[in-house]
């Protein structure tokens, strides 16, 4: 017997049918004699719905943010009338949901009254999707005599107020999931926990950032000490690259950590980022399954480095960005404009995703999302400003219409001609690189190409990452799963 935390994602919980599948692995686990923690997002398209409603609250538009709950209602009755039989059943969940819905209505009019939306009433918003789902998935289990209880994460994860991407205060989390939930599971009872959410030490609900649902299972993972983690989504692992840009695209049987760590962060849609932050210290493996293709084994991550012959993994792109270079030959030994471009940055509200400077210091570029990048090139414009008038700094030129392609594989560290090998690919096949950037860790190199270049220079790169996988199939070394 094994006790397992699973997560299932949005597109996991979509639709009558996608949640008939997510019962019947629960079942499944349950029938095996293991135990779950069982932590779920909100149905697929019912995050963006609630803040719709919140927007059209804070316009005034009474009657859009009406019609968009009704829409909610029937997106959540629509599965208790196709999956649950008992009249008696159905009224006591569809009376929780007429609840839930109602007060989504009641903060609605609050926005109203006050003719904006504050990041803690967002946060408040938001998190009826889980609340929805997770009562109406647990209703479902109980209707199929299955020994079930809901229970929201707010009383369980306690974090900060950083309403929208709110980090846990640690020991208070790890005191009420062991003090709260390990005895139940030791019980036979089955937690269905909404994921995304916690509450401050007051009680204010807050959010752990979109993608959260991640986040949060990892949490409760690591504080239930559990066998493995198991991320549900509609793909069968994690991939060798977008099969969009290259439909050879493979699962990846393994990978570690670190490579799992950059892979999301540099784009991969699989994780979230910070997804493996509360269980890499426990050695908790995690494994990402398809919903809706179970006998696949999917794809195992762990933090042992396993070697491959030909090194890189994955390749991963970030569209819908730009990049911003400061540059002038006055910067030469003039200290801080770094640090204050940055700061001016963060100041923003940007995140920098890449950043890349000359041995000379007489430019530096960096790269942010697109929708920030024009407010980030005024504000350095302003902290550079005395800079800019004495010729220190000749520009802050913008360039959008570029990609950032990472290649990413723990076997790079330490494996001489790498790089070259990945450069002179490109160069054979006339793709222009604009700025590189390695880590430290040497896990992953990431580059800069025209939009225009994106698939042309994955595919071709994608070449590297497929004879990884067969080498990988081909030698077995040591994956402990």
């Amino acid at each position: 017997m094994a006790r397992y935390a699973m997560k299932f994602g949005g597109t996991s919980v979509g639709s009558p049918e996608a949640i008939a599948q997510v019962v019947e692995i629960i079942r499944r686990f349950i029938a095996e004699g293991h135990e779950l923690a069982v932590i779920v997002s909100a149905m697929s398209g019912v995050t963006d719905m609630l803040l719709d409603c919140a927007a059209a609250a804070a316009n005034g538009d009474r009657e859009s943010f009406l019609a968009i709950s009704d829409v909610l209602r029937a997106k959540h009755t629509g599965v208790i009338d196709a999956l649950i039989a008992g009249e008696d059943d159905r009224s006591v969940i569809g009376g929780e949901v007429d609840e839930l819905v109602g007060s989504c209505l009641e903060l609605c009019e609050a926005i109203t009254i006050l003719g904006e939306v504050t990041p803690r009433i967002s946060d408040a918003l938001a998190s009826f999707g889980e609340r929805l789902s997770s009562r109406v998935i647990a209703a479902v289990l109980r209707a199929q005599a299955t020994s079930v209880t809901q229970l929201d994460s707010d009383a369980y994860i306690i974090t900060d107020n950083q309403y929208g991407d709110a980090d846990p205060i640690w020991p208070e989390t790890e005191a009420r999931i062991v003090g709260g939930l390990g005895a139940a599971l030791g019980a036979g009872v089955t937690p269905i926990i909404t994921g995304f959410f916690g509450a401050t030490p007051d009680g204010a609900i807050t959010t752990l950032g979109r993608g959260g649902s991640d986040f949060a299972a990892a949490i409760f993972a690591a504080y239930l000490d559990c066998d493995e983690l198991i991320i549900w989504t509609d793909v069968d692992g994690v991939m060798t690259t977008d099969p969009r840009l290259d439909e050879r695209a493979r699962v990846l049987p393994y990978v570690s950590y670190q490579e799992i760590g950059e892979l999301a962060f540099y784009g991969a849609k699989v994780l979230h980022p910070k997804t493996v932050q509360p269980i890499i210290n426990r050695g908790i493996p995690l494994r990402v399954r398809n919903t809706f293709n179970p006998d696949h084994s999917g794809t195992s991550v762990g933090a042992r480095t396993q070697p491959s012959a030909t090194v890189i993994k994955a390749i991963t792109g970030i569209r819908d960005v730009s990049m911003l270079t400061v540059s002038g030959r006055g910067m030469l030994g003039v200290p801080g404009i770094a640090g204050r471009t940055f700061l001016a940055s963060a100041g923003a509200g940007a995140n920098i995703l890449m950043i890349s400077q000359s041995s000379s210091e007489q430019s530096f570029c960096f790269t942010v999302i697109d929708p920030m990048a024009r407010a980030v090139k005024q504000a350095v414009e302003a902290e550079l400003q005395r800079e800019i008038q004495h010729r220190h700094v000749d520009s802050v030129d913008l360039l959008s219409d570029i990609v950032i392609i990472t290649v990413v594989g723990s076997g790079m560290r330490g494996t001489p001609g790498v790089a070259g090998r990945v450069f002179s690919l490109l160069g054979e096949h006339r793709i222009n690189v604009l700025a590189i950037a390695q880590g430290s860790s040497e896990c992953s190199i990431s580059f800069i190409v025209a939009e225009s270049d994106l698939e042309r220079a994955v595919r071709e790169l994608h070449n590297l990452a497929l004879e990884t996988v067969e080498n990988d199939r081909i030698t077995a070394v040591g994956s402990p799963y």
